[in-house]
């Protein structure tokens, strides 16, 4: 039984975040990627500086709506009102859209290609570790007022 009180004991995603930088750096060092350079890098470098502020950006409306209904912004926390108004009107996830943005920016814009490579095994992490858990801990505590929200919002995208 989904615990109403909480999604889960461990703060996956900050911990997933800080992971997979660290694992992308180290990567960096002990097997380089082939990286484009001349254009074609510097095309990819400011798509990377887009996907950075878009995600920031995000992030910062994510952290003020969350605010403004007086919840939690902690992942691993029960969440006290059932936010479905700016950025999680188009996202049921939007802050961890924003960390996927960040992840493949940063390799971007740094022309490292295992943060690219890893973005999307990150997204797959926090979908298994985080989000089906929230989604039980929201379906427990917020009932037919989630399901939906669920119906009517994607959960990435």
């Amino acid at each position: 039984m989904p615990d109403p009180d909480r999604p889960s004991a461990v703060p996956w995603p900050p911990l997933l975040l800080v992971t997979v930088v660290g694992l992308g750096a180290v990567l960096r060092r002990l097997a380089p990627m082939p990286w484009p350079d001349g254009a074609l890098g510097e095309r990819l470098g400011w798509a990377g500086i887009a996907l950075i502020v878009g995600g920031l950006g995000i992030e910062l409306s994510v952290v003020m709506a969350l605010r403004r209904a007086a919840t939690t912004v902690m992942p691993h926390r029960g969440a006290s009102a059932l936010v479905t108004d700016g950025p999680f009107q188009r996202s049921r996830n939007p802050i961890y859209v924003a960390h996927v943005a960040l992840v493949l920016g940063l390799g971007l814009l740094l022309g490292n290609g295992w943060w690219v490579a890893l973005a999307p095994v990150f997204a797959v992490a926090i979908d298994r570790l985080a989000i089906l858990r929230e989604e039980r801990h929201l379906e427990a505590r917020f009932g037919d007022a989630y399901a939906r929200y669920r119906a009517s919002v994607r959960r990435w995208l």
